[in-house]
């Protein structure tokens, strides 16, 4: 197709710094750069009472309806709108509300399974892998959770333990290889970011 988007995969483990580099990028490409989050694909949980909801494990790619985001970045590819779901995460539950995306020539897609799907990875013209260590991972997760979440402490650790880091080894760190780019240091690697930037600026013609 003739002015394709370039679609930029970030992906990382949770609270590896994607969000930061995530608004770097959209800063730095502003109307010609639109996002969009796996977050917001996790599976419709209408049929299911709050008590179950808490217990699904969102670290599993089960939990997301990656087929529909895939269907979704080929409809843009093809330079059509959609409208993405939106995820509410103090119901654990898809909002009543959707978001209509239009083509930019810059589509991020950012989730920490995006390179788990090999049917979605080769959509990926870019695919970047934000690295930070364990402990800061955990202690980002625990305040995002907590301050915007409405989650509890015990609940976060909790889930840390059961699910977010063993899915992690199992299905997040395996996939590194499959990155072109790795960021050490998370979102704060400064001189990691800026030659992104100005190497997609370059490639690709962008202003």
């Amino acid at each position: 197709m003739e002015n394709k988007p370039l679609i930029i995969g970030i992906a990382g483990g949770s609270g590896s710094g994607k969000t930061t580099l995530v608004n770097k990028l959209l800063t730095a490409f502003g109307n010609n750069c639109t996002l969009i989050s796996h977050d917001d694909y996790y599976c419709c949980s209408d049929d299911k009472p709050m008590e179950e909801r808490i217990k699904i494990n969102y670290d599993h790619p089960n939990s997301l309806d990656t087929d529909l985001l895939i269907s979704h970045i080929k409809e843009l590819i093809a330079g059509n709108n959609i409208f993405h779901p939106t995820y509410d995460f103090t119901i654990h539950n898809r909002a009543s509300a959707t978001t209509e995306v239009s083509p930019t020539k810059i589509i991020i897609v950012e989730g920490i399974l995006i390179f788990e799907d090999d049917s979605l990875c080769d959509l990926l013209d870019v695919k970047i892998y934000v690295d930070a260590d364990d402990d800061i991972r955990f202690v980002r997760r625990l305040s995002r959770d907590v301050n915007e979440r409405g989650r509890s402490v015990d609940s976060v650790i909790e889930q840390y333990l059961t699910t977010v880091k063993p899915m992690y080894e199992q299905f997040i760190k395996p996939n590194r290889r499959k990155a072109d780019i790795i960021v050490p240091q998370g979102g704060n690697n400064m001189v990691a970011i800026k030659l992104i930037i100005d190497s997609l600026k370059m490639q690709f013609n962008l202003k």
